[in-house]
């Protein structure tokens, strides 16, 4: 069965704009291969910037082992940061968005491109200006936040909203793998991680998503935010929700939910 990259890309943009869930992809086509769902999220993005929107960055999902486990895979799944997903005042347009959900990152802002192959977190750490605190606000466009590893791929890793720290430090200044992240929510606590939790290092995480570019010709750029995945469960972003996520050597970092 040929899958209509263009077919399910305006599928899920549509979503978006009618802020609505729909079914999953996999539940309607024989079979959604990885390739055949990043060419849909490829699709998807040229919709996107063939709006007046620009890009900001790239990322990952599923870069913990505990994520990974619960979805049955052993590879992490790569996405884009669009601008316009980019918030500048820490609040999050609830209005905007269907089941939204928060979680902690730890973000890379390059200095110099990155293109694989044969990246590595060295050479990540040489390419980064600095690396801060952040919050991803991720917004599945499937019903009930269900879905397959394929359809997340398709629908951009649930990219909605991200939040980036004004504090941040070197790459160098401090040992990734130990960089300490407490999230709380509404004044509880719902989860603590380092950064090791990411595959065992952030920047690791980071020259795998240079490499998988790589093999499509595609490169990782100066100025990019790049994020190395959620180290924690995504917690609900209501109205009236405040999450913050405080970080060790990066300081903190705070979302709230507003209609």
């Amino acid at each position: 069965m040929t899958i209509d990259h263009a077919h399910w890309a305006h599928y899920l943009l549509s979503a978006v704009d009618e802020r609505r869930d729909v079914q999953a992809i996999t539940k309607q086509v024989d079979e959604l291969s990885i390739d055949d769902a990043y060419a849909i999220q490829a699709a998807l993005l040229e919709l996107q910037l063939g709006r007046g929107d620009t890009l900001a960055g790239a990322k990952l999902g599923l870069t913990s082992a505990a994520k990974q486990e619960q979805m049955g895979v052993d590879a992490p799944v790569y996405g884009w940061v669009p601008a316009s997903t980019v918030l500048h005042d820490g609040v999050a347009p609830l209005d905007e968005l269907i089941h939204p959900r928060c979680e902690p990152e730890i973000v890379f802002i390059l200095g110099e491109d990155l293109a694989g192959p044969n990246v590595t977190a060295d050479d990540v750490l040489d390419a980064t200006d600095k690396v801060v605190g952040g919050i991803e606000v991720i917004d599945s466009r499937y019903e009930k936040f269900s879905f397959t590893l394929t359809d997340v791929i398709a629908d951009n890793t649930s990219a909605a909203r991200v939040v980036i720290g004004d504090e941040g430090m070197a790459p160098r200044d401090a040992d990734l793998t130990t960089l300490g992240c407490v999230f709380e929510v509404d004044g509880t606590i719902t989860g603590t991680a380092t950064g090791a939790a990411l595959l065992g290092d952030p920047a690791r995480c980071v020259a795998m998503l240079a490499n998988h570019l790589g093999k499509h010709g595609q490169k990782l750029e100066a100025g990019w935010l790049v994020m190395a995945g959620a180290a924690t469960d995504a917690r609900p972003l209501e109205p009236g929700t405040t999450a913050i996520a405080r970080y060790s050597h990066l300081g903190s970092v705070t979302v709230s939910g507003k209609v």
